[in-house]
């Protein structure tokens, strides 16, 4: 069976590098990088020439109906100018062995991963989910990773290896995760590269077949789990208890220093890039005549960074980078917590990508999809069910515990009803959830449950 189509998890181990060895990773990495931005640009062109194509147009003007004839004209256009993945495999693999250093420093099977990679980039343009692709700068190639673990790259005797190449592999042995992991089947291995604290650190990625490992105390519980999520907290609902967990409360907030650090850069930027901006200009500012800084010029351009610039943004990069691990690290601690109380999640359907438009730094800094993905990611992975209806139909941050819907502001954050019901609005939107089947909220059964749990509700 494809490793796609089967359960998976990922264990990721420290190197131990030299500098030799780091100095080896950092050249298969820009070797890397330049394979991609190379097919990369190949696969742009075979999209312009489809996408420019009479058979591609004559597709695009197909009945949706009839998507069998549809699908085929769009498979005769692509096949036509040989954009596929396969076919940019094969302009891959002439480009690496056309060029001498990159055959040398990468493996045929990673040769075809970039080239996958690489399709995959353009090919969200095609279908419209993405407007346009970025090419990788240098030191922007982050991570390569191989098919299997037989060949290329793998993981064998506790070493990394790749070619000739052999790194040894840093193994807690007191880790029962890490333990897990080494005696699980190993699909295929992937390096990464992180920047800690202005250094490069280098990884392996063991993509393991089955289960993540789940701790004996993070195991779920049994019952159903109402679950109603906001910007910055989420409404937490079981049989036996209810809260309101705020998002990241103990995340330190920085995001004064880090605009800060913006802003200097920004600054040394322009006064050592002086011919890559427009000349400064006056404003009228209401009474007030201000003077204004000059755009970007348009075109390309050559940027000089001093070393005090690159200082800040590593410094800058730095505290985003612990922020995020922060925030991760708190994130999994609420979603052990909400996991272990049940088995059975209930939620709403919810587009975070919505709610940036409103509130974008807010979703930056307590990143409530992150919560939802993990929440669901792990519930399912462990055996347990999650239901998503929407939010549309069944209306719960309106509706009341006596069938009543009443339409309220977002700024109304507790639930007032003329039959007596005051409640936090976000706990009572995630208790009628617990009683959601099919879209439809089943009042009965609303009515049953409010009985055993108001008590609780009303402490939150």
């Amino acid at each position: 069976m494809p490793r796609s189509q089967t359960p998976s998890f990922v264990a990721t181990l420290p190197l131990k590098t030299s500098s030799s060895f780091s100095s080896e990773l950092e050249a298969r990495f820009n070797a890397a990088q330049n394979l991609y931005n190379a097919v990369l640009s190949e696969s742009k062109k075979r999209l312009g020439l489809v996408r420019n194509s009479e058979a591609y147009q004559e597709a695009k003007n197909t009945s949706k109906k009839d998507k069998k004839l549809r699908s085929e004209r769009f498979k005769a256009a692509r096949t036509a100018y040989r954009y596929s993945e396969y076919d940019l495999h094969e302009f891959a693999a002439r480009t690496a062995k056309a060029s001498k250093w990159i055959a040398q420093k990468i493996d045929a099977q990673a040769v075809q991963t970039i080239a996958t990679r690489a399709f995959k980039a353009s090919e969200r343009m095609l279908v419209g989910n993405a407007k346009k692709v970025r090419f990788k700068g240098k030191g922007r190639y982050r991570s390569v990773e191989g098919k299997t673990n037989k060949q290329g790259i793998r993981f064998k005797d506790e070493c990394l290896v790749w070619g000739k190449l052999q790194i040894p592999v840093l193994i807690d042995k007191n880790d029962p995760v890490v333990l897990y992991a080494l005696g699980s089947p190993i699909k295929f291995c992937r390096i990464v590269r992180k920047s800690i604290k202005g250094r490069q650190q280098w990884y392996i990625q063991l993509v393991c077949e089955g289960s993540p490992y789940v701790k004996p105390k993070n195991k779920l519980g049994k019952g159903v789990v109402g679950v109603d999520l906001n910007v910055s907290a989420a409404g937490i609902v079981s049989d036996q208890e209810a809260s309101l967990s705020e998002f990241c409360s103990e995340l330190n907030r920085r995001e004064q220093e880090i605009r800060k650090l913006q802003r200097q850069n920004s600054r040394q930027l322009r006064a050592n890039n002086p011919q890559n901006y427009e000349p400064d200009f006056k404003a009228r500012r209401g009474n007030k005549v201000v003077t204004k800084k000059g755009k970007v010029k348009k075109g390309s351009k050559q940027w000089n960074r001093s070393k005090r610039y690159l200082k800040l943004q590593s410094k800058k990069a730095e505290m985003q980078r612990c922020q995020q691990e922060h925030r991760k690290s708190l994130h999994g601690k609420l979603v052990n917590e909400v996991i272990r109380q049940g088995n059975h999640f209930k939620m709403e359907k919810v587009s975070v990508k919505a709610w940036q438009k409103n509130w974008g730094k807010q979703i930056g800094y307590k990143s409530p999809g992150e919560f939802q993905s993990r929440l669901v990611r792990k519930a399912e992975s462990a055996g347990g069910q999650v239901d998503k209806f929407s939010c549309q139909k069944t209306k719960l941050s309106q509706a009341c515990v006596c069938g009543r819907v009443q339409k309220k502001s977002l700024s109304q954050r507790i639930h007032e009803c003329e039959c007596g019901v005051k409640v936090k609005r976000d706990v009572l939107s995630a208790f009628l959830a617990r009683n959601v089947t099919d879209d439809n909220l089943i009042m009965s059964s609303v009515r049953f449950d409010w009985g055993r749990l108001e008590r609780v509700l009303r402490q939150v």
